[in-house]
């Protein structure tokens, strides 16, 4: 355990208040605080907008902005069904302020519901660990104020990541917090990244009328996604737009049209708005929390146990700032368990991440959940492999779909799912009975024999993936991937 440092002394400027809990975060950390902690004197901590990444630059304006692009994208591709449509025009502040003009008020009303709680108050500004569950928060006229806690939650989630590339302090570029508000669909618009910031913005703005050029220094885009799925997206995504991978981006500057990249294979890519999405960093390190005895890992995460109880007595994290998942249903999970066990000390409950599942909301959608196969062969784990393309079933016929694809991994004793992940239409409504049969325990064979699947619906992928499982020998081992 890290010992805490010595608490800064206050200023003579500093007033100081002292609570019952304190939460850092308004975003899942926000969604815990009920009834059950009325009767307690509670801080909460926000240095922006309540709702945090999700609400407000994150998962909902995402998907508002992408719905009405993948609605596009199904219109231009209706062609091979035998129907012509035509694109008249893109309203882009129309859709941009359709869906700022919802969120933008949720947030001020999230504040000003708790601003109005009289067992609970908020304080906005920066916060730093100073002392062992004591914060020195500045708010933005320069006001410092210390808050301590008995105990303490972190929830202050993460923030993008900026490179090292030269000159990028020389020229104006967006992140994920900033490209969705802009006012104009940009002309040529250049992603540093091949994320899955990168696959959902390119599809966003490169259906909306702009040139998208994304320069991923992997060798194929969301590199993180089983390789399979990986592989195939990069295929597909290469034919909407101009992608580079297995590049890097050497040094940007400025020019009289916006900006210009070069590129570590020599090319040099011009547009007039750039944006980077390199990842995102927990923000354990800029609230210092090592000063009140919580550890951070390697790569920046607050570290906890499966209570979600950090190192530290009487504080705990969740979210952003300690799961590289990054996912808000998982942190809301945990925003559930940290709620229960605060309140319920003597019968703890504990965090299960191993049916997580995820999506990227690009065209095509991308879904997983569990192990990829790079995870089980480093683990040294025998499987078995199902596969399964949507053009092979009826729903997939209807559709003239020659990219979807749907793969599940299978333990050859046991028969329990592993991992399974799905590339295509609706690929997120597809994966969550898989993540239902991973979670609840049932094998393959019961989710495929004992379900019925209405026919010829496209859940029947689902169905059809399961009995493409084969049946190995009793001793198990591993079997050689797809080279396709």
């Amino acid at each position: 355990m890290t010992s805490p440092t010595t608490p800064t002394p206050a200023s003579p400027s500093t007033t100081t208040a002292h609570h019952d809990l304190c939460v850092i975060g308004s975003g899942s950390g926000n969604t815990f605080l009920d009834e059950r902690f009325e009767h307690l004197s509670v801080a909460m901590i926000e240095r922006g907008a309540f709702g945090g990444t999700c609400l407000n630059r994150g998962c909902i304006p995402s998907k508002m902005l992408i719905y009405p692009a993948t609605v596009i994208r199904l219109a231009q591709e209706a062609r091979a069904l035998g129907v012509d449509l035509t694109l008249d025009g893109v309203r882009w502040r129309e859709i941009r302020d359709r869906t700022f003009g919802r969120i933008d008020p949720i947030a001020a009303g999230g504040e000003d519901y708790r601003q109005g709680q009289d067992h609970l108050t908020v304080y906005n500004g920066e916060a730093t660990f100073v002392g062992d569950r004591t914060v020195e928060v500045v708010d933005a006229h320069g006001a410092t104020q210390q808050v301590s806690a008995d105990r303490m939650v972190l929830a202050a989630g993460a923030r993008p990541r900026i490179p090292q590339v030269a000159g990028l302090e020389t020229v104006p570029f967006h992140t994920s917090d900033t490209i969705m508000r802009i006012d104009e669909v940009p002309g040529h618009l250049v992603i540093i990244g091949g994320g899955f910031i990168a696959a959902e913005m390119s599809h966003v703005f490169g259906t909306f009328g702009a040139e998208v050029t994304v320069i991923g220094r992997s060798s194929r885009v969301l590199s993180h996604e089983d390789w399979e799925i990986g592989t195939r997206f990069t295929r597909a995504l290469g034919r909407q737009i101009d992608l580079r991978v297995n590049v890097t981006v050497t040094s940007v500057e400025p020019t009289a049209a916006g900006v210009v990249a070069h590129c570590s294979d020599g090319s040099v890519v011009e547009g007039d708005t750039l944006l980077v999405a390199a990842g995102r960093v927990p923000n354990g390190d800029q609230l210092a929390v090592e000063r009140t005895g919580v550890r951070l890992d390697e790569y920046g995460y607050v570290v906890t146990d499966d209570t979600l109880a950090t190192d530290a007595p009487g504080v705990w994290a969740l979210g952003d700032i300690r799961n590289p998942l990054q996912l808000k249903h998982l942190a809301n999970r945990e925003a559930d368990i940290v709620g229960h066990n605060l309140s319920h000390p003597d019968d703890l409950h504990r965090i299960d991440e191993s049916a997580v599942p995820h999506v990227v909301f690009s065209h095509p959608e991308v879904a997983q959940v569990g192990l990829s196969e790079e995870s089980l062969q480093a683990l040294g784990r025998p499987y078995l492999v199902g596969r399964r393309d949507f053009g092979s079933t009826a729903y997939g016929w209807a559709m003239e779909d020659s990219v979807g694809f749907a793969k599940v991994l299978v333990d050859p004793e046991t028969r329990l799912i592993l991992g399974a992940h799905i590339l295509g239409h609706e690929a997120s409504l597809l994966i969550q009975p898989l993540a239902q049969a991973m979670a609840l325990g049932n094998t393959a064979d019961e989710v495929a024999r004992t379900v019925i699947y209405p026919h010829p619906a496209l859940t029947e992928v689902v169905e059809q993936l399961l009995l493409e499982v084969p049946h190995a020998p009793s001793t198990g081992g591993k079997f050689k991937p797809w080279e396709g």
